[in-house]
């Protein structure tokens, strides 16, 4: 009985090696715009660029993500955007998400506090969810929010 355990054991060992490796996809801000919302409801488009730095392609399928600004959280969302990113290829994902007006007035206290033309930072943590033996590619990125995007008019030309 131990050996044919020891046997098995051996064998999903090098199934493994099977497997090519991988680097992992490549998930970036590209940008964040005002979005139309209901009446009370304030909406931001979130765009991701991702990239596949593999030859192999890969199958995506939903992609949810959080938006923090000023180290506080402002919105969440979730798209349900699916398709096939080629081999050393990149594809923009928007990704609508809502903000709680609790969030609008934790921001408006942070605003008081910016230099003209300053930035706010932000971060984004989110998930593609990649079917399949690979599970969801998890991402994070971060930088200075346009302080006119906190306007629910949006930014002026």
């Amino acid at each position: 009985m131990k050996a044919l355990l020891l046997s098995l054991l051996c064998l999903s060992l090098g199934a493994c090696a099977l497997f090519p490796p991988r680097d992992p996809l490549v998930v970036q801000v590209a940008g964040i715009n005002p979005a139309t919302g209901a009446d009370l409801e304030w909406r931001l488009l979130v765009q991701l660029r991702v990239q596949n730095p593999n030859r192999d392609p890969i199958d995506y399928s939903g992609v949810a993500l959080a938006l923090q600004v000023n180290g506080q959280p402002l919105a969440s969302g979730v798209s349900p955007a699916q398709g096939t990113l080629a081999g050393y290829s990149e594809a923009l994902i928007s990704v609508p998400v809502t903000v709680s007006a609790f969030s609008v007035l934790r921001q408006a206290v942070g605003l008081a506090s910016l230099q003209v033309g300053e930035g706010m930072p932000y971060r984004v943590d989110g998930k593609l969810d990649t079917p399949g033996w690979s599970g969801a590619v998890r991402f994070t990125d971060s930088g200075k929010l346009d302080t006119r995007l906190l306007s629910p008019q949006g930014p002026k030309p």
